[in-house]
């Protein structure tokens, strides 16, 4: 019997074969996505309550505010094609079908934004880029918390001892 090299592993493993393009793509998820999922916590922090993904609203918005009429939607750098992302990429392999395929979904973005606003609801676009930085991501959602705090007087951001009302910079304004 032939002596294994030492990086081999042992005599049952087997090396993993590499996924293939329609595996990789299974695997990308179209809702409960980290992005959505930082959107989600930060809202919650500032007191703000949601519903998920509401069927009867056009598009399926990721985040919707029913009491105040604000939907949100968070989209990926790359499938949504954020202009001066460096997230946003056309792949070298089949650049055409790639290009053809984002211009599609931005059409249909499009489409869904003016649909919502049309029976009455005010929109956010949050970008994925936009929630890696805390700091981004609560500028980004400081007019959405104060519109909310708005429709909702009798709630604000959560108690935290001292004081019921929203913090200072979340006030709704006059």
């Amino acid at each position: 019997m032939a002596a294994r090299s030492a990086g081999q592993g042992g005599p049952h493993r087997r090396r993993a074969r590499p996924l293939s393009r329609s595996e990789i793509m299974a695997r990308i998820r179209s809702k409960d996505t980290k992005p959505e999922w930082r959107v989600r916590r930060a809202l919650w922090a500032m007191g703000v309550r949601y519903r998920l993904h509401d069927p009867r609203l056009p598009g399926r918005p990721d985040i919707v505010l029913p009491r105040s009429r604000q939907v949100i939607f968070v989209h990926g750098c790359f499938w949504h094609g954020h202009e001066g992302c460096p997230r946003h990429r056309i792949p070298k392999t089949n650049s055409m079908w790639w290009e053809q395929k984002i211009r599609a979904n931005r059409a249909r973005d499009a489409r869904v934004t003016e649909a919502v606003r049309a029976a009455g609801w005010a929109v956010t676009i949050i970008w994925e880029c936009e929630t890696e930085s805390p700091e981004a991501l609560a500028q980004a959602l400081a007019n959405v918390a104060r519109i909310a705090f708005a429709c909702n007087p009798g709630k604000g951001a959560p108690d935290r001892g001292a004081s019921s009302h929203p913090p200072p910079d979340l006030r709704p304004l006059s």
